[in-house]
């Protein structure tokens, strides 16, 4: 269920609400409006910050119950020191809707002084962020431990214009988010490569794209041999999906955004170990950020052309599967040497590259979570930014830092190639683990083409074992900030 948001007064002397959230940087004071407010709380504010219980640190919380009328309770969240004030309000905003959903507030009123438009927007998605949760395959609870969710949020300011355009633009983005967040959390016995191509047709139903999906017969035509072989170990049938949104004008180049769909991946012959592997149901991340980025896209009625690409399928093992040593031929007509079967995503994703040419894009963007060696190098805080063009790269680094998803550029120096050369084929998939996401990215950019193209490795970014401030364990919505900001960014 999507969050609704409204815009509400500054004046909150006659608010009546069961949560109402403060947000306070460190050392902040209490402006008019607060001290109004505090007031008629008895000076519970003024106490709170005078003794020092609440610092307004980043990610510090108090809650007390309100007075005889007003507010039912108060919750202060704190901002950290003011250096980004946009990413700050993001984060306890997505706190603030963690702690009402555990309350069972159902409802939130947040005040954090004077916003404007982007502040309201990333607090927008803060609340989203905070409110989302999948239940779709979970037994509802004894009645008597049920609590609310949270449905409902007002953002409080003076400038009530700023705060509508702010709630609007992040609404849009939001829905992006959650279209991806669930779909990644989806098992992968029901988030399959027709249940991400049923998705996409449901898109362009709705916001009047045009979309395209081939199946294994129609690939098998095209000589998609990089991304069937794959596929040969499942009986699932694999898909491309090609989804188009045309706001630009008629012509215009599109921007593509490719993502790497593995509904689930075992690793083929060069098995995974079983320890940890049902979390590979989230290597589809990269596809479900297409989804979500075309939604929100659609949403915010951008001036500008884009196709969303994708390419999914399973990697299963059986008497079909592909072997190591096998050679492939690819939609370019290169010759691929398959040294490891658990790279599969590159040999998806090098057939989807190459397909992506026929849209003659100005500038292509893939995402995926392609080696576990991006999460040895930058761990979980920084999406690994590879490309074949400087100004394409910082421009995607830009508008990973204003989606409050960063990354960090790594190296694809030709010296890194002779790790992927093959003794019978054009190109081996895997140089081994040295500098295994530079390999990987120099393997993909032989399938790039000409075009302007930035490769995305979300290994360590797309999903999180572990239960952070803002989000639970499971997906974080990553790349969809990326993609929507770049082509924010592009549209002008």
């Amino acid at each position: 269920m999507s969050l609704s948001l409204s815009a509400g007064p500054a004046d909150l002397g006659a608010l009546d609400a069961s949560l109402l959230v403060v947000a306070l940087p460190s050392g902040g004071a209490l402006d008019a409006v607060l001290s109004t407010l505090d007031g008629s709380l008895g000076g519970v504010l003024a106490r709170s910050l005078e003794r020092r219980d609440f610092r307004g640190g980043r990610d510090e919380t108090l809650h007390f119950a309100g007075g005889a009328t007003g507010p039912a309770r108060i919750l202060l969240v704190g901002l950290g020191k003011a250096t980004d004030r946009v990413g700050a309000l993001r984060r306890a905003g997505a706190i603030a809707a963690r702690q009402a959903a555990r309350m069972g507030s159902g409802s939130l009123a947040f005040y954090a002084g004077s916003l404007d438009a982007r502040e309201t927007e990333a607090l927008a998605l803060g609340l989203s962020a905070g409110a989302w949760d999948y239940t779709d395959t979970k037994s509802a609870p004894p009645e008597d431990e049920r609590r609310a969710p949270l449905t409902s949020a007002r953002i409080h300011g003076a400038d009530r214009a700023a705060i509508e355009q702010g709630i609007a633009a992040g609404s849009a983005i939001a829905e992006g988010h959650s279209l991806a967040r669930t779909l990644g959390m989806m098992p992968g016995n029901l988030c399959t490569p027709d249940f991400l191509a049923s998705t996409a047709q449901d898109i362009a139903a709705r916001h009047g794209m045009k979309v395209t999906v081939l199946g294994r017969a129609e690939m098998e035509k095209e000589g998609m041999g990089s991304l069937l072989c794959v596929a040969q170990g499942t009986p699932e049938d694999p898909k491309l999906i090609a989804l188009e949104y045309s706001g630009g004008a008629a012509g215009a180049a599109p921007v593509a955004l490719v993502g790497k769909g593995l509904c689930f991946d075992s690793g083929g012959i060069s098995i995974k170990p079983a320890q940890g592997m049902e979390w590979m149901k989230f290597d589809m991340c990269g596809a479900a950020g297409v989804l979500g980025a075309m939604e929100a896209i659609a949403r915010l009625a951008l001036p500008i052309n884009v196709v969303g690409l994708i390419g999914s399928t399973t990697n299963m093992l059986s008497g079909t599967s592909f072997k190591p040593g096998d050679v492939v031929k690819s939609l370019s007509g290169k010759f691929i040497e398959i040294i490891n079967t658990d790279a599969e995503g590159r040999l998806v994703l090098a057939d989807v590259l190459s397909y992506a040419s026929r849209f003659k894009p100005a500038a292509v963007i893939d995402a995926a979570t392609l080696t576990g060696a991006c999460v040895i190098a930058l761990g979980h805080t920084a999406t690994g930014v590879l490309g074949n063009n400087a100004d394409l790269v910082e421009e995607v680094l830009r508008a990973g830092t204003r989606a409050g998803e960063p990354g960090w550029q790594l190296p694809m120096w030709d010296d890194y190639k002779e790790l992927i050369k093959s003794d019978v084929a054009d190109i081996k998939n895997s140089g081994g683990r040295p500098a295994g996401t530079i390999s990987a990215a120099l393997f993909l950019a032989e399938f790039a083409g000409d075009y302007p193209w930035v490769h995305l490795d979300i290994a360590g970014t797309a999903y999180t074992e572990s239960d952070l401030a803002t989000v639970p364990r499971g997906p974080t919505g990553v790349p969809v900030g990326i993609f929507v900001e770049f082509v924010r960014g592009r549209a002008g």
